[in-house]
């Protein structure tokens, strides 16, 4: 990871994360399902977020994992 542990961590919303790994809700959600993403913090019943250092690193994974 580059530079991963002097990122100042942030909770994302669905709306940003959907944007930043370019996939659906729906996708996102399987992905949890199958212990391959990050599971979100849930703030309250209805308020899930994610890390945006956890999010990072897996795009990271992903990225490394294509070559």
């Amino acid at each position: 990871m580059t530079g991963n542990i002097d990122m100042p961590d942030r909770l994302l919303r669905i709306s940003d994360v959907k944007s930043r790994v370019g996939l659906g809700k729906s996708k996102i959600y399987a992905l949890i399902a199958e212990g391959r993403f990050p599971r979100p913090y849930k703030l309250t019943p209805k308020a899930a977020r994610w890390s945006e250092r956890e999010v990072h690193a897996w795009i990271e994974r992903v990225q490394s994992a294509s070559c």
